[in-house]
């Protein structure tokens, strides 16, 4: 009966002094300040010049004029394989394109103009370049199963390298 009492007393004293919302293993607070991101200073401006299918898709990329920031240069090339041009009701133009990208270093914002060079063109009937790139993932990612729904809704101790 004393040890039961005085394992009553020891659980009733840690309850009352120990604060509930201190944990064993505490974790640190979040950062309360982001990260800032580093924004360019100076203007950048970018320029391709692009050939477009009869969907409006983006064909290739036929020429390009680069600036000093690799990012920049990164991302707008990304964006512009991945665009489409059509006209408000939908209909595309096959032909070939100027598109330029202008970053404005007080305001942050990027501006993309788009201009017709020259309508018609042979690739017209070609596939647009993001759905090469999709396509050719599926080629290489083919004979690569994806893993069953019981292997990765379980958690792992260590990320598992495919």
């Amino acid at each position: 009966m004393k040890t039961l009492m005085r394992g009553l007393l020891l659980a009733l004293m840690t309850c009352c002094l120990w604060p509930a919302h201190v944990s064993a293993n505490p974790t640190p607070p979040p950062n309360a300040k982001p990260i800032p991101l580093p924004y360019p200073s100076v203007a950048l401006h970018t320029e391709f010049v692009v050939e477009v299918n009869h969907l409006g898709q983006i064909v290739r990329v036929k020429s390009g004029k680069s600036c000093k920031n690799l990012a920049f240069n990164a991302q707008t090339y990304g964006n512009v394989l991945q665009m489409w041009i059509r006209k408000p009701d939908g209909t595309a133009v096959v032909g070939m394109y100027r598109v330029t990208y202008d970053y404005d270093p007080k305001t942050h914002d990027v501006h993309r103009g788009v201009a017709l060079l020259k309508e018609g063109g042979d690739w017209g009937d070609e596939l647009g370049a993001a759905n090469e790139m999709l396509q050719k993932d599926n080629t290489l990612n083919k004979n690569r199963p994806l893993p069953g729904w019981s292997t990765i809704a379980q958690p792992t101790p260590h990320p598992a390298h495919t």
